[in-house]
């Protein structure tokens, strides 16, 4: 099954809409609504709202015994001022679509619109995840009760990739996106004159200490259980004041690992490097996580299958070398199902992921949806994992 012209055009016309208001992430309501709208009328046997606080879910049944396969794509934007010019630009000042979720959200109501049919057998779940850009929404569907209602055989999902041809599938078994977490340092001293700075705790040389210690834990250049990437995003020291010595500071840094043992060893040494830092100024030291995010893994059987029809619909594929740096709460899934994700080409020309002026290629779209369509149809019509009948 392909999508006509016509379908394809109306899928453009939503995309621009999606584009034009964007939600960030645990606060996509008007976005969610307008999704469950259009996917009432490609008549689901269930819609599900409200799905781990803002998901929709809608449920296309055979009747007939088979696999379930899950599609999931992602509800939220992002808190970035778009400066792009394209007519269907943000409207919402400081948020935007500079990851692609509306293009994925797009192509999965284009899936939809095949399924009108039905699955031949089995059954498809198509999930609109909120939250993934902080890594909650994947842990907050799955926590939901409703969950278990709706729980696949096989999950699958996609990413939009610039840097890579246009229209080219990309793909990796195993690991596949890193595990990362936000690291969040507080000290705390006291205050002093600053022509007496000696009769306060200042945390100004455990804040350097930490910062260069905390640099000297990555090993970009390796790959593995020895790659680690730690990157300062933000440090805060003390109130802009000539005559006050400070007595707080802040530091924010991204932990990046291969593999979820990787992360667990960084957690340790950062730790003990912000706790010898803290004790040797005389300052407190609170420590606290946010954006966590597993490292994602690819089944190998179902990569095989989106080998297989990305080839049968005449579309290039490259295999990645080394796992994607950046993370993705899909990974949480693939401890429900055997699951995998593959990315889609945008272009060499496209701006990176997260910049300003990107904005997901609307000729995509069809390739995203035929691709999306062809390993479902295929896990659902030739294959069962182990206990499925």
């Amino acid at each position: 099954m392909r999508l006509t012209q016509e379908q394809i055009e109306t899928l453009i016309s939503i995309r621009h809409d999606l584009h034009r208001q964007p939600e960030l992430s645990g606060e996509e309501e008007r976005t969610a609504q307008r999704i469950g709208g259009h996917l009432k009328q490609m008549q689901p046997d269930a819609i599900i709202r409200g799905l781990g606080g803002t998901g929709v879910a809608a449920v296309f049944d055979s009747g007939q015994p088979g696999p379930s396969v899950m599609i999931r794509c992602e509800l939220d934007g992002l808190p970035i001022r778009e400066t792009g010019t394209a007519a269907h630009r943000s409207e919402i000042d400081g948020k935007g679509h500079q990851c692609g979720h509306d293009g994925h959200m797009t192509m999965v109501l284009g899936v939809a619109m095949l399924l009108r049919e039905r699955p031949p057998r089995g059954r498809v779940v198509l999930l609109f995840q909120p939250a993934e850009e902080t890594g909650q929404g994947a842990r907050a569907v799955i926590s939901d009760p409703r969950f278990e209602n709706i729980r696949c055989d096989f999950s699958i999902a996609l990413h939009n990739l610039p840097g890579y041809e246009a229209h080219r599938i990309i793909l990796k078994e195993g690991h596949v996106n890193c595990a990362s977490r936000g690291m969040r340092i507080r000290l705390e001293g006291t205050t002093a004159h600053a022509a007496q700075p000696e009769a306060g705790v200042s945390p100004a040389q455990a804040l350097a200490d930490i910062i260069r210690n905390l640099d000297a834990l990555t090993n970009a250049a390796g790959s593995g259980e020895d790659f680690s990437l730690v990157t300062i995003v933000h440090a805060n020291l003390g109130e802009k004041a000539f005559g006050v010595s400070p007595a707080e500071a802040e530091l924010w840094a991204t932990l990046r690992t291969e593999t979820d043992d990787k992360m667990l060893d960084v957690i340790s040494r950062a730790e003990a490097t912000a706790a010898r830092a803290a004790e040797a100024a005389g300052v407190t030291l609170e420590i606290s996580y946010d954006d966590i995010f597993n490292a994602c893994e690819n089944d190998a059987h179902v990569v095989s299958h989106m080998r297989e029809n990305a080839g049968s619909l005449g579309l290039d594929v490259e295999d990645l070398r080394q796992p994607l740096r950046f993370s993705e709460d899909f990974g949480e899934f693939g401890k429900q199902s055997a699951s995998a994700m593959f990315f889609l080409g945008a272009g060499h020309d496209m701006p990176a992921l997260h910049n300003p002026d990107y904005d997901f290629p609307d000729a995509l779209i069809s390739t995203g949806v035929s691709m999306l369509n062809a390993t479902m149809g295929g896990l659902i019509g030739r294959n069962t994992p182990s206990g499925v009948d």
